[in-house]
């Protein structure tokens, strides 16, 4: 029912943008007045480094958040409140302080969030205040999508048939906010600080800058835009990490300054018009839907593997595991596309595709590390981190997760670098002290002779290490190790 509360506040949390916002559009409908809110959570932040790129994001893209509010509403006495504190704390105070009936969010899937969210909704409904929660950053959530037995999808192909099916039977809604934007209400005079800045958070810059992400709607209009002018080549080289192949829209799928309706409508026509690149990113982003229905349906994925035969693998331990795990994370294994890949990631937040498998693999079947070390890694260092992709992508490398990598297939590292890198430009990029070894050469140089080495400038132990493992070697111990899963995986 149109306009039926006086009043409704906004939770901003991973959607920040303004276009196709149903939180933001339900509460423009239901309420004569709109406030709008995003919360700095502590809970989250403060585990986190003092220059982390992420916080960064957030920040740049509230500042543009905040501008494009007031704008909306032609008012500067609109805008975002921000808030810095614990969420189950601020978001209900600043809700009772406001006066509001209602709180307007997007559903977040992840099992804190979830948890937060309970609490936050007790504590609202304890002050008479109700919590409203709508699907934003999924085209299909939960069980929405369930198999011919009524039981959700644990395997990705009969899921993709079914998540088509779906979507060209009906168009996707688009979630007008300009229409009904005169509702946006001035903040309170009390309210209407700026956005902090990052040190007043206690954080400190990044090198989001000198990467040159672009941050805001603003920023993943431009990725966007030219990704169009690319996307009809994606199936052909999104698997080559020195082209431009990728999207690059990772982190504003993430934060939300895109809209996922937006980019599945985009590519939806394009693969019905016959691209081939169009229809392999659909497939891509109906992935990503897969595994938050994964993490929805059954949350034990975030903790364990979700064929709980693959915990009893034993996997390396003790101070040379620890010695290995420290060695892969700082890109020291020898083996150089691994070691590029690490450092694309440590340098920057990103890493490849195609590469955060064969790292992955390496450290699970090359060095017998627990996959959970190499996700907490990822999760510290991705920009674009999101629990159920991560756990997604780590279970299919570990082949511990539904849909994965069969236990008994393990990406040769060397074979992967000269497949997807042949003319080593990425690893001479990421690893310079390489950078003059012929191509034959770059991917294995333990293998060239040592005046083909010294021509190179380079000393094995010294500029560049020896490899950790031995490939071969590494590939029985794995096989071994999988052993005690391997009746029970070749009878599912």
């Amino acid at each position: 029912m149109q306009n039926s509360l006086d009043s409704g506040l906004v939770w901003f949390r991973r959607d920040l943008r303004l276009d196709d916002h149903p939180a933001l559009h339900q509460a423009l409908r239901q309420c004569r007045h709109v406030y709008c809110a995003f919360v700095f959570d502590r809970d989250i932040l403060d585990p986190l480094p003092r220059a982390d790129r992420r916080v960064a994001f957030i920040h740049a893209s509230l500042l543009e958040l905040d501008a494009d509010l007031r704008t909306l509403a032609k008012q500067d006495e609109a805008g975002l409140i921000v808030r810095h504190g614990r969420a189950v704390e601020v978001l209900p105070a600043l809700a009772q302080q406001l006066g509001v009936q209602a709180v307007f969010a997007a559903h977040d899937y992840e099992p804190q969030a979830q948890a937060r969210d309970a609490r936050v909704r007790g504590q609202l409904a304890a002050a008479g205040i109700a919590l409203y929660t709508c699907k934003d950053h999924v085209i299909f959530e939960g069980r929405e999508l369930l198999s011919g037995a009524g039981t959700p999808y644990t395997v990705f192909t009969p899921y993709k048939r079914a998540w088509l099916a779906r979507l060209q039977a009906a168009a996707l809604p688009v979630y007008d906010t300009v229409a009904p934007a005169s509702a946006l209400a001035p903040r309170p005079a009390t309210l209407r600080q700026p956005v902090p800045a990052l040190a007043e958070l206690g954080f400190e810059p990044s090198n989001l800058a000198q990467l040159k992400i672009p941050t805001g709607s603003r920023g993943a209009r431009l990725l966007f835009d030219d990704f169009a002018q690319r996307m009809d080549q994606y199936h052909e080289t999104r698997d080559f990490p020195a082209l431009k192949g990728p999207s690059y829209l990772g982190i504003h799928l993430r934060f939300g300054t895109v809209s996922l309706r937006r980019l599945v409508a985009s590519a939806q026509q394009r693969s019905r018009q016959g691209s081939p690149g169009a229809a392999t990113w659909l497939s891509e982003l109906a992935w990503r839907d897969f595994y938050f229905q994964i993490l929805a349906n059954f949350p034990r994925v975030a903790h364990g593997a979700f064929r709980p035969a693959y915990d009893t693998i034993r996997w390396e331990h003790g101070p040379q595991a620890d010695a290995l795990f420290r060695a892969w994370c700082e890109g020291r294994t020898g083996y150089p596309i691994v070691d590029a890949a690490m450092a694309q990631l440590n340098q920057t937040g990103y890493m490849h595709n195609r590469l955060r498998m064969v790292a992955g693999s390496f450290l699970v079947k090359d060095l017998g590390i627990d996959w959970r070390w190499g996700e907490r890694y990822f999760a510290e260092q991705l920009n674009d981190f999101d629990l159920a992709s991560n756990n997604g992508g780590w279970q299919w490398v570990a082949s511990s997760g539904c849909d994965a990598q069969p236990w008994f297939r393990i990406f040769n590292p060397v074979s992967q670098s000269r497949k997807f890198d042949p003319q080593g430009r990425f690893i001479r990029r990421y690893l310079p002290q390489l950078a003059d070894l012929p191509d034959a050469a770059l991917h294995a140089p333990w293998l060239s002779s040592p005046l083909e080495l010294a021509g190179a400038g380079v000393t094995l132990g010294e500029n560049y290490p020896w490899p950790l493992v031995a490939h071969d070697e590494a590939r029985e111990r794995t096989l071994g190790r999988y052993a005690v899963v391997r009746k029970t995986a070749e009878q599912e």
